[in-house]
């Protein structure tokens, strides 16, 4: 009888003995490109001579060192097989092939293996050096999730036995080969102390670590099963290529940070690291509320609850860094709050990243010199979260031409800016993440981006 391993069966496995999640989506997600960079960054460089991974529903590792030097194999969605062309492709092929700054040819593998339905779509990756042996997966139901990561041995064992047992089923030759990469390893040793290591570092790593920002599934009618065929395949694509653009980025930013770290560079090198490691992350956020954005699109889950939240206090808190990331486009950031204002309904674990994504959204099209308005005012039972465009309110006020806010649609989730040619969500998509904590978005000619937020009952 063939047993059927999935990879749910294989992150259940993980969390054994580990207590319940409490982290949302998006928390999550930072939690796990955080894990992945101290993984590729402090553990495992240098890297090491040979070695295993094994990923799905996508390949997590990007440090070309690493994948140069170590076999791999990735369960990847079917959408993704085809889409190979003289062009290019969405993912590497299973030879990658570039070239070092010595213009050496250098080369990494893996083998892609069909992932199943009931595969489920969070993330695992395991890796199996001589030095170093680690898992590490996303699991929990929504609102309780979790990032495990696990380097015991007798975890280890049990989940390469899971997962030998399924390409047995599987592909019994890729079994094979896997089975004889492992014991070309020779004698693995066990880095016992490798959990009090990770978490310390995980911890620093996100101090560092603008937020994400996520997204809460739009509703809309009910489709016909060939519109959820075609607009699940949208999403795969989705997630596909927003992994395909921040893993260079990702790779980028970790050179920089081992360059920085270093006392015998100039201080205007220094300032121009720095700077470059701002726009990376600034990036690398942009697409992760793309690809979170498309994975909570195809898995809704329930309305967060709101409780009372300090949006004045979160603005003066918030805006030093808003104002340094404004200040690298020449633009200004001019903050107007209203003393001793009420506290809102809202999540404010969740609410902070967006706020900063609204920033982002309304900034984009503005030219250098241009300054931002951000105003909290009262109205009535709400309050009234405005951004606005100082030169836009010129215009307006003299009878010149309103700003063009024309936005192409580009499935379920993104708009297209024809104007400044840059990515972002959609209205529907922000207007309905911003319903689940509690606000109201209009965006108007005129008006730029209003947010009505429900005042907190005193009671």
């Amino acid at each position: 009888m063939n047993v059927q391993v999935t990879h749910i069966a294989i992150q259940q496995r993980m969390a054994q003995g580990v207590g319940p999640g409490r982290a949302s989506e998006s928390t999550v997600r930072r939690l796990w490109w955080a894990a992945l960079e101290i993984l590729q960054g402090e553990i495992l460089l240098p890297p090491p001579s040979k070695g295993v991974w094994l990923a799905a529903p996508l390949p997590a590792l990007y440090e070309p060192n690493l994948l140069n030097s170590m076999q791999g194999w990735v369960w990847a969605p079917d959408e993704l097989k085809n889409l190979h062309s003289s062009q290019g492709s969405l993912l590497p092929p299973p030879r990658i092939r570039s070239k070092t700054a010595e213009n050496q040819s250098i080369s990494g593998t893996y083998k892609r293996l069909p992932l199943r339905k009931d595969d489920g779509h969070d993330p695992l990756l395991i890796i199996i050096t001589p030095e170093v042996q680690v898992a590490l997966a996303l699991e929990g139901q929504p609102g309780k999730r979790n990032l495990l990561m696990r380097s015991d041995q007798e975890t280890m064992s049990d989940l390469l036995s899971m997962l030998d047992l399924r390409l047995k089923n599987e592909d019994p030759s890729q079994a094979h080969e896997l089975r004889k990469a492992l014991a070309d390893l020779g004698q693995l040793k066990s880095h016992e102390s490798l959990d009090k290591i990770f978490w310390p570092l995980l911890s620093e790593r996100l101090a560092d670590m603008a937020p994400s920002v996520t997204l809460q599934p739009i509703l809309e009618k009910p489709k016909t099963s060939k519109e959820i065929n075609k607009q699940n395949s949208e999403i795969t694509l989705l997630e596909a290529l927003t992994h395909e653009v921040r893993t260079p980025l990702a790779t980028i930013r970790t050179f920089i940070r081992s360059l920085v770290r270093r006392d015998d560079l100039p201080e205007i090198v220094l300032q121009r690291l720095k700077e470059i490691d701002s726009e990376c992350t600034e990036q690398i956020d942009r697409f992760g509320l793309i690809f979170n954005a498309a994975e909570l699109h195809r898995q809704p889950h329930d309305t967060t609850r709101l409780a009372s939240t300090d949006l004045g206090g979160m603005l003066e808190l918030l805006s030093p860094g808003w104002i340094s990331q404004l200040e690298r486009r020449g633009l200004e950031l001019v903050l107007d709050i209203t003393p001793d204002l009420p506290k809102v309904l809202s999540d404010s674990e969740r609410l902070e990243p967006i706020l900063g994504g609204l920033i982002d959204r309304i900034s984009r099209g503005l030219p250098s010199g241009g300054r931002l308005l951000l105003l909290l005012r009262p109205a009535g039972p709400r309050l009234k979260l405005q951004m606005l465009d100082q030169a836009h309110l010129n215009k307006s006020s003299s009878g010149g031409p309103p700003t063009n806010f024309e936005m192409e649609q580009l499935g379920p989730v993104l708009s297209w800016n024809p104007t400044t040619g840059s990515l972002q969500l959609s209205q529907a998509a922000t207007q309905q993440m911003l319903a689940s904590l509690g606000g109201r978005l209009t965006q108007r000619r005129d008006s730029g981006i209003t947010v009505f937020f429900p005042i907190a009952d005193v009671k």
